[in-house]
């Protein structure tokens, strides 16, 4: 059932729909991921690493609530709950425990890797049948590589 009309047709409709939902599954986990790790890293350099989790945290959040919208927009409903994100996120399981600050970052640099890689798919598939879309998840992109670039620079 579809509440909102989109002006796309069917076809496009579900390439953006699914390419919405997907982004949104990976910057849910992403989000949830730095944050367990900002509360579990520690280490000489905690400080400085707990603080640009939460820069992750935040902008994951901030472009998550964007895809969302996007997809209600175009009347798809989208789909963060804990078991959907679970089940279809990109993102590695994060360890249990205490987290090591150099392994925080390694971590963190792999979930932004994957991430990155799977929204750059889907900024080449919403190309021709939503370039609105399109341009959301190149901005995301562009967000998730300066964060990938600064976390790969902290342990050099």
């Amino acid at each position: 059932m579809y509440v909102v009309k989109s002006s796309l047709s069917d076809a496009d409709l579900k390439t953006v729909a699914e390419a919405l939902q997907g982004a949104l599954v990976d910057l849910v986990d992403l989000s949830l991921v730095a944050k367990q790790v900002h509360w579990n890293v520690v280490g000489p350099r905690f400080r400085s690493v707990h603080l640009q989790l939460d820069e992750v945290v935040d902008i994951a959040r901030l472009h998550s609530d964007t895809v969302a919208e996007r997809a209600s927009t175009l009347g798809v409903p989208p789909d963060g709950r804990a078991a959907t994100v679970a089940s279809s996120s990109g993102v590695a399981d994060t360890p249990a425990g205490w987290i090591k600050d150099a392994d925080a970052v390694r971590t963190l640099v792999e979930a932004l890797g994957a991430v990155i890689a799977r929204i750059r798919e889907r900024v080449a598939v919403t190309a021709d049948p939503d370039p609105v879309s399109q341009d959301i998840l190149i901005g995301i992109t562009a967000d998730l590589e300066k964060h990938h670039w600064m976390f790969q620079a902290e342990n050099g």
